[in-house]
């Protein structure tokens, strides 16, 4: 493996799995496992197998499974089974047996180095944490050649004490050092600091040794603190997807590697993971975590390749790479996602508008444009169906004759339901009328009747959400017939024909809806009366009714 090679150690299992409230069952973990073999990942941490007779048996399942594929691919390409073990017998005779079923097995152990730790949680002293490190290591590689060392708390440890110890377990037989910055301490200049230490002073440092690294986010640096590493030189990086684990989480997968892919001419490094199935992942881990990916989440957030500002969308829709480093193909998002809200411009509209089939002239554009404004102010997202449904509201339907100027109503159990309405009419005239009715509609067509004094009959009033959400847009249809037998006449047969005339109104107010859908049905049949059925269907390309 060339030295401009980074593997990926997924601890995903078991230092993601200590996440407060992500205790995942055996059948679950082994899912996971095997969706992160198909990832590309070189090492799966596959648990803790001390920890419980069930995780154990996780472990052992995933090392012969997982471990053991059966499509007959070459060791290379088989991922390591790696088992945590305190630094202690009887946790590394459980690793072993959990692990020793997998083609590539790894005992993985650790032991704190920081003062801290030592003082408090150990109560050792140095040169018993060193005597314990080299006894301990040499246990583990009387199993197997693979094994990995941690000094737990690196971040805050002694540089020159590490390097004792570091030396001590390469000594031992340890093929692996990770630096573990376990409560996310450092600052990236200090853990490239460390890192590059640690590889020009250990005693026995050479070739075949791989230095780690295992970053914790406490202060929001665990990626920054891991490229740091691999800049120093550590050829692998122990991460989690979504970047879960221990009370602020670990190094996100996705992050590291979409860093190194991304901006490759800066670290001239490559991974063997598979991209293209991050989205995928990433949504397998949060079902079966229960743990939500954050919209902001970097790569595998819902946000991450959306945008809403007009003058990001106009960028966008002139060239991806104006706001976009990196194709949503290239994680396995299928498209970017210009959110339509109040922060977006006439560009991006008019781009979903001719996406969905309408084809609007600059005058029509500004139209719904303003409609569009309108309804962002009191939605935070706007959806096709809500497009649809102001462009059927602005557009399909007759001129106005009467036009909503302002709607206002009471109701409840304590008393009688009321309407204030104001209608501009055809000669400009604005009509305002209060009335009383069973309900709010009942009271607000009262009143619209009485400004507009055409008999008619509700025939049919229909109400649904066009969208999910409390702030679904709601949209109306009506039937009405008028009254005192209003007429057509068929041409052919020459027969009269009772004519019924359909509303429909869209708003995120019910009853403003309800409002509209009336009036737009009571326009039709002033049209029909005064100028008749064919003139409208000329004027506006539709059979109206």
């Amino acid at each position: 493996m060339t030295n401009n090679y980074v593997r990926i150690f997924d601890t995903t299992l078991r230092d993601g799995e200590q996440s407060p409230g992500a205790t995942m069952t055996s059948a679950e973990k082994l899912d996971i496992a095997h969706n992160l073999a198909r990832l590309g990942v070189d090492i799966i941490e596959a648990g803790f197998p001390a920890a419980s007779p069930d995780d154990l048996e996780a472990v052992r399942r995933i090392a012969l499974e997982v471990g053991n594929p059966a499509d007959g691919r070459p060791d290379a390409k088989v991922p390591v089974i790696a088992g945590l073990a305190r630094a202690n017998k009887v946790d590394i005779d459980k690793a072993w047996e959990a692990v020793q079923g997998a083609r590539r097995p790894r005992i993985h152990t650790f032991l704190a180095t920081s003062a801290i730790h030592m003082k408090h949680k150990l109560k050792m002293d140095p040169e018993d944490v060193v005597q314990r490190v080299a006894e301990t290591v040499a246990y583990a590689r009387s199993f197997c050649d693979d094994v990995e060392f941690s000094p737990e708390d690196a971040g805050r440890s002694d540089p020159e004490f590490l390097y004792v110890v570091l030396g001590e377990a390469i000594k031992a037989g340890a093929t692996t050092l990770n630096i573990p910055d376990t409560v996310g301490y450092t600052t990236p200049d200090e853990f490239y600091n460390l890192i590059d230490g640690i590889i020009k002073y250990t005693p026995g440092m050479h070739e075949g040794i791989t230095i780690s690294v295992h970053c914790h986010d406490d202060l929001g640096m665990a990626t920054a603190n891991t490229l740091a590493g691999i800049r120093a030189g550590a050829r692998q990086a122990e991460v989690t997807m979504n970047g879960i684990g221990e009370r602020a989480g670990n190094t996100s997968l996705e992050e590291v590697v979409m860093a190194l892919k991304t901006r490759n001419p800066i670290f001239n490094l490559e991974t063997g993971i598979e991209t293209q199935q991050l989205s995928r992942m990433s949504k397998l881990v949060s079902n079966y975590t229960g743990i939500v990916v954050q919209p902001n989440k970097a790569i595998v957030g819902s946000n991450a390749f959306a945008h809403e500002a007009g003058i990001h969308q106009d960028g966008m829709l002139k060239h991806q790479t104006t706001y976009e480093i990196m194709r949503p193909e290239d994680v396995g998002v299928s498209q970017t996602n210009l959110v339509l809200g109040k922060h977006s411009g006439r560009h991006a509209l008019r781009n979903r508008l001719a996406e969905m089939g309408h084809s609007l002239d600059e005058v029509e554009l500004d139209k719904a444009f303003a409609r569009f404004k309108e309804l962002a102010d009191r939605k935070k997202i706007i959806t096709d169906l809500d497009l649809e449904a102001v462009i059927a509201d602005e557009f399909y339907k007759p001129r106005d004759v009467y036009l909503l100027n302002g709607l206002q109503v009471s109701c409840g159990t304590m008393g009688m339901p009321t309407a204030s309405i104001r209608l501009r009419g055809p000669d400009g005239v604005v009509h305002t009328v209060a009335s009383i009715g069973t309900g709010p509609v009942d009271a607000t067509y009262k009143a619209i009747d009485s400004i507009v004094n055409i008999p008619c009959t509700l025939l049919e009033f229909n109400i649904h959400a066009i969208t999910e959400g409390i702030d679904a847009l709601g949209e109306v249809t009506v039937r009405i017939q008028a009254e005192n037998g209003q007429h057509t006449m068929d041409a052919q047969s020459e027969v009269q024909h009772v004519r019924v005339y359909g509303g429909h109104g869209a708003d995120s107010d019910i009853i403003v809806a309800s409002a509209k859908a009336y009036i737009n049905a009571l326009n039709k049949l002033i049209i029909a009366r005064t100028e008749g059925t064919e003139k409208v269907k000329n004027d506006f390309g539709v059979m109206l009714g």
